[in-house]
């Protein structure tokens, strides 16, 4: 499993790696007047952008997560309750004290 790990990791290393080096035209952005950035190679403003999409998916994850841990203590309190209100409702196990003699 390691060796697959490896080739993949390798694989991947050589992909960003050509990638970067078939994309090296550099480009100016610009928002308005009011933000210049000097020019940037392309494959940097690719990458960066996954970065900041894998960044914000994350932190997305990470409040989905939060919520439905909120949403299942909730659930288990009500079902806590409700389990105690059926037990308070049984009736007492009856117990017949007669001995079966052969």
């Amino acid at each position: 499993m390691r060796i697959i790990y490896l080739v993949l990791v390798i694989v991947f290393a050589l992909f960003i790696v050509t990638f970067s080096q078939q994309n090296l035209t550099l480009i100016h952005l610009q928002y308005y007047n009011f933000w210049n950035i000097p020019p940037v190679p392309v494959y940097l403003l690719i990458f960066v952008s996954l970065l900041l999409g894998v960044i914000i998916t994350g932190f997305w994850g990470i409040v989905e997560r939060f919520r439905l841990n909120r949403t299942i203590r909730r659930l288990n309190k009500i079902v806590r309750d409700l389990r105690k209100e059926l037990r308070a409702n049984e009736e007492p196990p009856i117990i017949n004290e007669h001995k079966i003699s052969k």
